[in-house]
């Protein structure tokens, strides 16, 4: 059923091509993951309402929600170099706005200015993730190319380690030197993050690029879309010639790539929901995993839990990318999505603070894999010139669910307490393997055989 290479690193380590813009993309996810911990933070270290602070923090939530995969769409269209630095630009400008407002105590409705500009972030985590598939798909890296499951692998660990550590060192900044600190060493990093990302110009994705380029064989009639009925014309019709059939799909693939790829793939879509679910029952579990810990007058125990739990999927994250699975794709999908649904939706029985730890530490073992199986199944789903988009679609849908379930359950936890808020959190984490295995077929029929991604592999 599966291998265990421990190996399997090394051949990402041996890719110098690919330090800078892994390099590039680190800086940039420090700011990305502290920009909503990190505002409410300073607001509220600067005298603003802790509602005021909410409200900005949201602000900045939905314009990333609706505004970064358009950012995305125009990055696979015309480059990572032309659009990367204009999009940041006006992040940059949006937080200046922020920090200035909060500096001189400016009106409140700057802020909201501020946070509907910094929501052209470009995504930190599709961006490194184009390059590397983009590297491996057209052969570029030959024979002695990585494994592109062990890429997710490698890129979530990085993910975690920003998760893990940007927002404690925002807080710190900002507790200790003055409230603008945390963002403003972010926006810095951020800043040369994207500089060393942009110079690294010999690794980026070529915009409409396709497997096809490293062999020579022109753009393939099945490139866009969900793959329902790809190659149907020929097949169906004894009528017309093969280059009037490659027009044909070429026209229609035209069309389709000024579509968003969340309009054009049921998998996409599909991938959206979950993200959402996980989004939302982890920004519930954060969230009443405090409200537990002061309700037992106990708050250090709180950050004690998380901090195991992100190290316990940090490592885990690690261990299964030396994994080979040799089950379906969309087979690995429904399990992942079954273990990481049923382990956290035990958090139901959760009413002490150690079956909390025991509860919080179980999910974390699989929340890793989950995260690479879904990006894995993006990029099989997909033709790598959507692949920032489609990425950042499921990075939308996460955001979007940890804005909407920390707002609900942090009503239950005034109305009800905790342990009901820990019930809501379970329904959400039990929604993910029930859609996943609602929605199975669609994602078996729209999965690209692994053959077909790999055979233009040159040496």
């Amino acid at each position: 059923m599966s291998a265990v290479n421990p190996g399997v690193y090394k051949a990402l380590l041996r890719v110098r091509e690919a330090r800078a813009f892994d390099a590039g993309a680190f800086l940039m996810r420090f700011y990305a993951y502290m920009m909503n911990i990190g505002t409410v933070t300073m607001l509220t270290l600067a005298g603003y309402s802790f509602l005021v602070a909410g409200l900005v923090s949201a602000a900045i939530a939905l314009a990333t929600f609706f505004i970064s995969p358009r950012v995305s769409k125009l990055v696979d269209e015309r480059g990572q170099s032309r659009v990367v630095p204009k999009a940041a630009a006006v992040t940059l400008v949006g937080l200046a706005v922020m920090l200035t407002t909060v500096s001189l105590h400016g009106p409140e409705w700057l802020l909201f200015v501020g946070a509907v500009l910094m929501g052209f972030l470009p995504s930190a985590q599709a961006l490194p993730r184009a390059r590397w598939t983009y590297l491996i798909r057209t052969g570029r890296l030959g024979d002695a190319a990585p494994d592109l499951r062990t890429m997710f692998s490698y890129e979530g660990v990085l993910d975690d380690i920003g998760f893990m550590f940007s927002p404690s060192i925002s807080i710190m900044l900002a507790s200790t030197i003055a409230p603008i600190a945390g963002l403003l060493a972010g926006g810095v990093a951020f800043a040369a993050g994207v500089a060393v990302l942009t110079m690294s110009k010999s690794t980026e994705p070529e915009p409409g690029w396709s497997e096809q380029d490293a062999s020579g064989e022109g753009p393939s009639a099945g490139a866009e879309g969900d793959g329902e009925g790809a190659g149907t014309g020929a097949e169906t019709s004894g009528e017309g010639t093969s280059a009037q059939v490659t027009g044909a799909a070429s026209a229609h693939a035209g069309d389709e790539r000024h579509k968003s790829v969340i309009r054009t793939s049921s998998v996409v879509r599909v991938l959206f929901v979950l993200m959402f679910f996980l989004g939302g029952f982890y920004g519930v579990f954060d969230t009443t995993t405090v409200a537990l810990a002061e309700e037992l007058g106990e708050p250090n125990v709180a950050s004690v839990i998380l901090m195991v739990a992100s190290f316990v999927s940090m490592i885990m994250g690690f261990v299964f990318g030396m994994i080979k699975l040799r089950a379906p794709q969309h087979v690995q999908l429904a399990g992942t999505a079954a273990l990481i649904g049923l382990a956290y939706g035990t958090m139901c029985f959760v009413e002490s603070a150690e079956v909390l730890f025991v509860v919080s530490t179980a999910g974390a073992l699989f929340y890793a894999p989950f995260i690479i199986t879904a990006n894995a199944t993006c990029e099989r789903a997909v033709p790598g010139s959507r692949i920032t988009e489609a990425i950042t679609w499921l990075n939308a849908g996460m955001t979007c669910g940890m804005a909407f379930g920390p707002s609900i359950c942090g009503i239950i936890i005034d109305e009800l307490g905790a342990a009901a808020s820990f019930d809501f959190g379970a329904v959400l984490a039990v929604a993910i393997p029930v859609t996943a295995l609602a929605c199975f077929r669609i994602v078996k029929r729209n999965m690209r055989p692994y053959e077909e991604v790999s055979k233009t592999k040159v040496g």
